[in-house]
């Protein structure tokens, strides 16, 4: 198992579940973070601490989610590793509550 950023996430990227993270397993882009599927141990210290409710455990994914357990895959090993809280972005609660966000995702 593991644990899954979904769409919520785009646009709004809250690192509160950055500095949580025992093992460091979430990575940046510019406008989203994913977890990397071989590093998390499925503790979910990280899914209270999103604002946007945008983490699930893989094996919880909404149906409309799934593609996500992929993404954050593929995401991981090529983006940098994020370890601490950062500034959300200055337009973030503009987006949140804001679905099917996929296609503004900046890879």
């Amino acid at each position: 198992m593991t644990f899954v950023v979904t769409d919520s996430c785009i646009k709004c990227k809250f690192t509160d579940c950055v500095p949580v993270c025992p093992v460091d397993a979430f990575y940046e882009g510019e406008n989203f973070l994913v977890i990397h599927p071989d590093v998390c141990i499925d503790c979910g210290l990280c899914v209270p601490e999103c604002p946007v409710e945008a983490i699930f455990e893989d094996t919880h994914l909404p149906e409309n989610q799934q593609h996500y357990l992929q993404l954050n895959a593929e995401l991981a090993e090529v983006w940098p590793n994020i370890i601490e809280l950062q500034a959300p972005p200055v337009d973030a609660d503009e987006w949140t509550g804001i679905e099917n966000k996929l296609p503004l995702l900046i890879k």
